[in-house]
């Protein structure tokens, strides 16, 4: 089972005057898929701007057990493909670290190729729910052995003869989607995949870009994706847009650090990402879109966001919960400084990630005073308004990398400290955390 070694507290204390350019890291959700999908194309990718966190180079190492070649040249990742259906059987466990995405959509990816894989992780992915992928992925003919309530460790042996299918996600989910369509890569004829609430449609993008036939369509039923199998994709020269989900953390450390006004330049902005920031500037942040452009089919722009004393709490649309799914962490913390409640709905999803980020977050909001109610699908946050949130506390993270981040981010904010049991998770997607918050003037210790 892997790990990231011992555990390293930190602690995050009042700061003021963060001020400076953030330039966050790569998107981890295009990262893992340029490599992926890389692999499974004939020829040479090239993919400059590659998020170097641990999740994505656990990706890059699967990808060359099962064939492909990966290599870092330079500033650029070059991945020369083995096709659609190409991989070959790996040799040893695949060992995907703390990256649901990255796990998932593997999975999905080998499913429909007549070889076998075994996956596991670390003692938090270890304790992920993988059924919500292997039940799809049986209907192609693969077949999955794992421990009880279908979790890591657990062998995929890929289907011999694959048969396209349609399946209707039910929940959310944009790596089971994912996963479905990868593994119609290799399947005769049409996969659909039926989504009743839209997901980040990032795989469907770039499969698109690799030369995939695939059609989206909304109809009664929901949001509708077909994808032809067994196409040739053709390899593609990617420049990541950075992270939304990275940008969130200085984004919102600037929002609640008085005297604050921090730039984070180039951050991708797709509609089925960019919930979290139209959330705060509902709740009266000041926070604007600079330079709007569209750089390989995704839109981006700079975000400049400035310290917003009069943060007004609000009900957040239920609708909206795919599109910041990972950032509801984040958003309580801002939250727990606006005045009056702010109400959170349609987030169970929250309750099977790294780890169950409501009870997590809800823990330690109220150790650090602030009132949290809690149902099994919602969550609402009482804020306290500026100067009136103590801290003082330690926190447990659950190796859960966004935990860490929050309440670090909360620290800076506090009337006293706020410290985190372990930071060494916040490597798997934001390795340069620490150092950037330290340039723009935040007080971070070890």
């Amino acid at each position: 089972m892997s790990s990231h070694g011992p555990a390293t507290p930190m602690s995050a204390h009042k700061s003021s005057g963060l001020s400076g350019e953030a330039h966050v890291p790569g998107d981890k959700s295009i990262s893992h898929r340029s490599l992926i999908f890389g692999a499974m194309a004939v020829g040479e990718t090239r993919v400059t701007g590659l998020l170097e966190g641990q999740d994505v180079l656990d990706t890059a190492k699967a990808m060359r057990s099962f064939g492909a070649d990966v290599e870092k040249q330079g500033d650029t990742w070059v991945v020369h493909g083995v096709g659609v259906g190409g991989f070959a059987e790996p040799d040893h466990v695949i060992d995907c670290g703390n990256s649901g995405t990255g796990v998932r959509l593997i999975m999905g990816a080998m499913a429909t190729c007549p070889i076998a894989a075994t996956f596991t992780g670390d003692a938090s992915l270890n304790k992920r729910p993988m059924a919500r992928v292997t039940d799809p992925l049986a209907l192609f003919g693969a077949r999955s052995y794992g421990r009880s309530g279908g979790r890591l460790p657990m062998t995929i042996i890929g289907a011999e003869n694959p048969v396209p299918v349609t399946y209707t996600t039910p929940v959310p989910s944009a790596q089971v989607k994912s996963a479905v369509l990868l593994a119609g890569l290799n399947a005769p004829g049409q996969t659909v995949v039926i989504e009743r609430e839209a997901t980040r449609d990032h795989s469907e993008r770039m499969l698109a870009g690799f030369g995939a036939q695939i059609v989206t369509e909304d109809t009664d039923e929901g949001h509708v994706i077909t994808l032809t199998g067994q196409p040739e994709l053709k390899p593609q020269t990617i420049i990541v847009p950075r992270d939304p989900s990275s940008a969130a953390f200085p984004v919102c450390a600037a929002l609640i650090t008085e005297g604050s006004d921090v730039l984070v330049p180039n951050i991708g902005l797709n509609p089925t990402r960019a919930g979290l920031f139209y959330t705060l500037q509902d709740m009266g942040a000041d926070l604007t879109f600079e330079n709007m452009r569209e750089e390989g089919g995704e839109p981006v722009a700079d975000l400049r966001a400035k310290y917003s004393p009069d943060l007004k709490g609000i009900e957040v649309p239920a609708e909206r919960a795919a599109s910041m799914i990972d950032e509801y962490p984040v958003l309580s913390v801002v939250a727990a400084f606006a005045e009056g409640k702010t109400y959170m709905p349609g987030v169970k999803e929250l309750r099977v990630k790294e780890s169950d980020r409501i009870d997590a977050m809800a823990t330690g909001l109220r150790a650090a005073g602030v009132d949290v109610d809690e149902g099994e699908d919602w969550w609402t946050v009482h804020g306290r308004g500026f100067g009136d949130v103590a801290g003082g506390v330690t926190v447990k993270t659950h190796l859960d990398h966004r935990i860490a981040m929050s309440f670090l981010v909360m620290g800076f904010a506090t009337n006293a400290p706020m410290t985190v049991d372990d930071s060494g998770p916040i490597s798997t997607s934001f390795p340069i955390f620490e150092s950037l918050m330290t340039q723009l003037g935040a007080k971070l210790t070890q």
